[in-house]
Formats: structure tokens, C-alpha cells, sequence
């Protein structure tokens, strides 16, 4: 008999699970989603708001392709989660049993209770519905403030900086993102955000946000007792699991959803996947919350596995991440952290004009390389994660550099010989 699998969420982890189910069985699959109808590339919303993206364009597969491939939808926030009846309730009081369910509910945005925090002209950036209320509430507005020095708030603060209304920037560390980066990273990045003309404030935290008569935000008042008038403020402080609806169930929950490296839940048959997911134990992934676009896909292919019968567990891979700051891309293989470890060391280049960066950390003892940090420059992921894997020493790397370049103009600019100096800066 075919089993029936639901999953519910319909980001990165959830339509991947989907896809790799319906190549590896015949099984039933129904997708239930609140948000829209399709799936769609969360990390390009902004180039939606920015003008560079319609919808239609964030969608990478066609409206037939679920119907094509046997795919049921259903649009419908789950109510409740009932594990003894092997079943969901879907808002209106529809139920829908399964044989498999995959928990995808992914993340939402952070509050810490600031006073004023639910007002209007007030929110987070996540999905689809969200940036329809910034289209609102940024209207003929004549400035912003964004609060949180993550990769959203430089992602909003870039654009409302497209629609030439002023952005005041709060962070709250000494350097953008340097709980993550380097001081040579974040400095770049610092001065990168000002040449856009985006007042960062760093060292810098939110007291409350003031209303103005209609409960619209009006200000924000910082620490230090200023006051700064604007009539929009993104509230971009991290993202947290949504389990609201697993945890009245007798799914075990923690931050997120507690999952093994096979991402089976503590009820047989329950699996939790990507943003909504945690460890129960270091060592499995990145880390024991992994929120990002590529591990999202990884659960969702890995999973798919297990549940078509092909029990596979967790392999999370070399470390990759990549941004873009305005107009600076961002990529990171491997093991970098903000300050080296003991028995690390880096290799170092900046350009003059600090607009571009090469970091290279590797073990002291027998060279080999650890990590790649890139900024304004882009090596081809394979040939970083191969090097990495096949514990490749600094020598060899400089060596076969050429082999990674996926820029011809960064030669015209930058010597491999540069990296001859090896003094960690």
C-alpha cells in the first residue's frame, strides 16, 4: 500500500523533500501552506521590492509542475498536530491523515519586547506577506530605521536605499556582523554600508519605538536617550524556529523541533527539517539550529531518503555561505571564525581601495587548509570544498590558485605572489 506523506511548510526544505520523494516512490504527498501557492526563492524577495524581479520570477518551477508530478496542495495554516491519529488540522476544521509527516514550518522573526514593537509601520522580512505590508508602509515615507546588524538588515536597508529614503542602521556590536566576521570583514563591510550613504550606528541598541496619534511608529529611542524620528522600522534581530503549532503536540521541542541525524522526531513517522529543526546533539551539523537557504535543501533531500526507504543520515559537507552587501559579494568555505583558534593561522590580502579580500586560514602544525573567506572576489565552490576535503597544504593551494578563479578581471588586479607573505594581519 502507498503511504501517504504530508509536509507541511512549502520553503527550501519542504519542496525539496517533495521533489526527491516523488523520484525515489510513487507515494501520495500533499503540501499544505498558508503563505502562497507556489514555491518561491525567499532570498529574492528584496529584488521584488528593488524592481529587479517580478513574482513569477522568484518561481523555479512552473504553476503545473505539482499537479505534473502528483503533488497535492493545499493552502491552510495547520491548527493542530494530532500524532495518535496520525493526522492535521487545517484552519476551517479540515482533517488530513498521514502515513509520514515532515514538520517544515521554518522560522520567524524576532521580538524582545520592546516597547511599541507591534505597531503599525513596525516588521520583520521573511516571506511573501511581509514584504507586501514594507510595499505599504514604506510608501512616500521620508525615513527608516532598521535594527539588526544580520544579513536581513542590510538586505532591507539596501532597499529602502533603492527608493532614495533615508536609512538609519542600529547595530548593536562594535563592527557589522562581527560575532561571524573577522575585523578586517567587518570593516570593509562597515565602510561599504556608509559609501551608500546608510547612517550606521554601531555599539547601538533599541530602547523603544514612540507612536504617533494613529498607533503608526513616529521614532525610535536608543540606548544612549536619542531620538530618531521615522515612520517605518524594521525590526531585522535573527530569526527563531516556528513550532508554535508542534508544541502542544507530544512532538519533543526545544528551540526547534528535536531531530536526529536521520531527522526523525521523538514520535515514529514525525520528521522535522530545515529552519524549524534542532540537534538533538553538537556534531551533526553546522550547528544545532541550521538556518540557511543550502542546508535547508540538504534536509530536504536527505530526509527524503529515509523516508522512501534508503535510511541516510546527515552529512552537512564543508561549511558554505555567501551574501552580498550592497555591492560587495561575500563568500566563506570551510572554518573561519572572528578570532583564529590555537594552531591557526591565516593567510591575508586586501586590495588598496578595500573592496577586495582574500583570507586564507589554515592549521599551523601541518599546513593544510582550513577555511576560504572572500570579499569582492569569487572562488568556484567545488575547488575550495575539494582542497578543504582533501586536507590540501597552503603550498599546494597557491600553487593551483588559478584553478579556483572565477573572476578573469581579478588577475588584472591582484598577483598570486601576493600571497607569498604569510603573516596573519
Amino acid at each position: 500500500m502507498s503511504k501517504h506523506v504530508v509536509i507541511i511548510g512549502n520553503g527550501i526544505a519542504g519542496v525539496t523533500a517533495a521533489r526527491f520523494i516523488r523520484k525515489l516512490s510513487d507515494y501520495r504527498i500533499t503540501m499544505i501552506s498558508a503563505e502562497t501557492d507556489h514555491f518561491y526563492a525567499r532570498t529574492a524577495l528584496m529584488y521584488i521590492y528593488m524592481g529587479h524581479l517580478r513574482y513569477e520570477d522568484t518561481k523555479p518551477y512552473a504553476d503545473g509542475f505539482w499537479q505534473q508530478n502528483g503533488i497535492d496542495l493545499v493552502r491552510g495554516y495547520v491548527t493542530t498536530i494530532d500524532t495518535e491519529a496520525r493526522a492535521v488540522h487545517v484552519g476551517g476544521g479540515r482533517a488530513i491523515g498521514y502515513d509520514v509527516l515532515v514538520i517544515a514550518t521554518g522560522s520567524q522573526s524576532n521580538k524582545f519586547g520592546w516597547p511599541g514593537q507591534d505597531l503599525d509601520a513596525v516588521q520583520g522580512l521573511y516571506g511573501i506577506p511581509d514584504l507586501a505590508t514594507m510595499e505599504r508602509w514604506t510608501a512616500g515615507i521620508d525615513r527608516a530605521v532598521v535594527i539588526g546588524g544580520g544579513l536581513i538588515g542590510i538586505e532591507m536597508a539596501e532597499m529602502l536605499h533603492t527608493r532614495h529614503i533615508p536609512v538609519t542602521f542600529l547595530v548593536r556590536e562594535q563592527g557589522y556582523m562581527d560575532y561571524l566576521l573577522p575585523p578586517e570583514e567587518s570593516a570593509m563591510i562597515n565602510a561599504e554600508i556608509r559609501d551608500h550613504h546608510i547612517d550606521l550606528r554601531l555599539a547601538t541598541e533599541l530602547k523603544e519605538i514612540r507612536p504617533d496619534d494613529q498607533g503608526r511608529a513616529r521614532a525610535v529611542v536608543t540606548n544612549t536617550g536619542e531620538e530618531i524620528p521615522c515612520q517605518f522600522v524594521g525590526l531585522t534581530v535573527g530569526v527563531h524556529p516556528n513550532i508554535d503549532v508542534v508544541k502542544p503536540s507530544n512532538v519533543e521541542t526545544n528551540r526547534g523541533v528535536l531531530v536526529n541525524e536521520f531527522f526523525e522526531t521523538s514520535v515514529p513517522g514525525v520528521y522535522a527539517i530545515g529552519d524549524c529543526a534542532e540537534f538533538r546533539r553538537d556534531g551533526i551539523g553546522i550547528r544545532r539550529i541550521e538556518q540557511l537557504w543550502y542546508t535547508g535543501r540538504h534536509h530536504g533531500k536527505t530526509v527524503a531518503q529515509t523516508i522512501c526507504g534508503r535510511r541516510a543520515a546527515y552529512d552537512r559537507g564543508v561549511f558554505f555561505n555567501s551574501a552580498k552587501f550592497f555591492t560587495v559579494e561575500y563568500q566563506t568555505y570551510g572554518d573561519i571564525k572572528p578570532k583564529p583558534e590555537d594552531g591557526t593561522e591565516t593567510i591575508f590580502w586586501q586590495d588598496e581601495a578595500a573592496k577586495k579580500l582574500v583570507r586564507i586560514n589554515y592549521a599551523a602544525d601541518d599546513g593544510r587548509v582550513l577555511g576560504f573567506n572572500l570579499l569582492g572576489i569569487r572562488f568556484r565552490q567545488d575547488v575550495c570544498e575539494r582542497w578543504i576535503l582533501e586536507r590540501r597544504s597552503t603550498d599546494y593551494v597557491l600553487k593551483h590558485l588559478r584553478q579556483a578563479n572565477f573572476d578573469p578581471e581579478f588577475y588584472h588586479s591582484f598577483k598570486i605572489t601576493d600571497f607569498e607573505n604569510r603573516t596573519r594581519p
